[in-house]
């Protein structure tokens, strides 16, 4: 039975509660990180605990944790089987509230709730094939450098791309590319690759910082910059990547071929690249 960690106790997820009055139920009051782990070993965690406490900075929350604390949490919920690859999923809320008030109270405690699960393996078909994606503008909020658990309007535009056909909806507002619905972006125009500087208006991806750091180690010309929807839709190449999804090439948008319609040769090289870390990552070298 799978045991989560829930307010400072381990139990069965069977058994785990949450009270109605929490600001999480209520308003999505909130934050969440999703961290990968192969054989063990976390996947870039001191990135992902940096962006945690960088959206709990900006949604006023203490983080309720010391390092150490996060790290035996992480260890015991992993520990079942370590063999395989896993995600972590964290989330803390601002509470529960006495009352339901839009303003914060004081004297009230975090929620804090980890769980982890097994990770679906890697489909070579993807990186064979590619995946479809469709061009939606970016309805959501001003505030999507922030990792918060209010996810519906990510919600409503995956599933209108599902609906589509397609596995993932890149984001245009203003005539320029933010991110995907849980993903960030790559296009590739000749031999540089871009993607969508850091902003407010898009999620800081620790996949997506990677994939920058081995394409520069590697020697290959990148820049974060603006994209527009016109250089999307005439890409020679285009990607996505997330933590749980890690790099995926799309060769399909709003039904019509990316370049060959087939993963092209930088999305080779800098698979390639990724797939080397992940082994550096398990061996303990990375």
């Amino acid at each position: 039975m799978t045991e989560i960690y829930l307010n400072g106790r381990y139990m069965p997820l069977t058994e785990a509660r949450v009270p109605v009055l929490d600001r999480g139920f209520l308003f999505g009051d909130g934050v969440y990180e999703v961290i990968p782990v192969f054989d063990g070993r976390p996947f870039r965690l001191d990135q992902h605990m940096e962006r945690l406490d960088n959206s709990l900075h900006s949604i006023r929350i203490r983080n309720p944790l010391q390092p150490d604390d996060w790290g035996r949490i992480f260890a015991r919920l992993t520990s079942a089987t370590p063999e395989l690859d896993q995600l972590i999923y964290l989330q803390i809320t601002r509470g529960v509230d006495p009352t339901r008030n839009h303003l914060f109270s004081e004297g009230v405690a975090p929620t804090v709730f980890v769980m982890a699960w097994t990770a679906k393996p890697r489909d070579p078909s993807i990186a064979r094939d590619g995946v479809a994606a469709v061009v939606l503008e970016d309805n959501r909020w001003q505030r999507c450098d922030i990792k918060s658990t209010a996810l519906l309007g990510n919600v409503l535009l995956r599933q209108e791309a599902a609906d589509a056909g397609a596995e993932e909806a890149i984001l245009v507002r203003d005539g320029l590319v933010t991110e995907g619905s849980s993903t960030n972006p790559f296009i590739v125009q000749g031999e540089v690759i871009l993607t969508p500087p850091r902003s407010n208006l898009l999620l800081r991806g620790v996949t997506r910082d990677l994939v920058l750091e081995l394409a520069r180690e590697a020697q290959m010309p990148c820049t974060e910059r603006h994209v527009t929807r016109d250089e999307l839709e005439t890409a020679d190449e285009v990607w996505i990547c997330s933590s749980s999804r890690e790099i995926q090439p799309v060769t399909r948008l709003d039904g019509k071929p990316v370049g060959e319609g087939a993963p092209g040769p930088l999305f080779g090289r800098i698979d390639a690249l990724f797939q080397d870390y992940k082994a550096r990552l398990r061996s303990g070298d990375a």
